[in-house]
């Protein structure tokens, strides 16, 4: 399975970038969406930005996982 996750950038320097996600940096080829700025989101997928992405959408799907996360450990106890 391939997943695709929403985060948000916080530093550009050509065609590198570095993004977070809960807490978490991680380096990414930003090659496929030029002029991203830090503060704005990207959907990032095996270490390429891929697209760009509404805050309030990417938001929305970060709220998800957390609960999908938290269903899922609760249903193992």
């Amino acid at each position: 399975m391939c997943l695709a996750i929403p985060m948000k950038v916080v530093e550009v320097n050509e065609n590198k970038g570095v993004v977070e996600t809960g807490g978490i940096l991680k380096a990414v080829d930003i090659s496929l969406i030029p002029q991203v700025q830090p503060g704005e989101y990207a959907i990032v997928h095996a270490g390429f930005a891929i697209e760009r992405m509404d805050e309030a959408e990417a938001r929305k799907t970060l709220d998800f996982f957390d609960e999908m996360i938290r269903l899922m450990e609760a249903d193992k106890k």
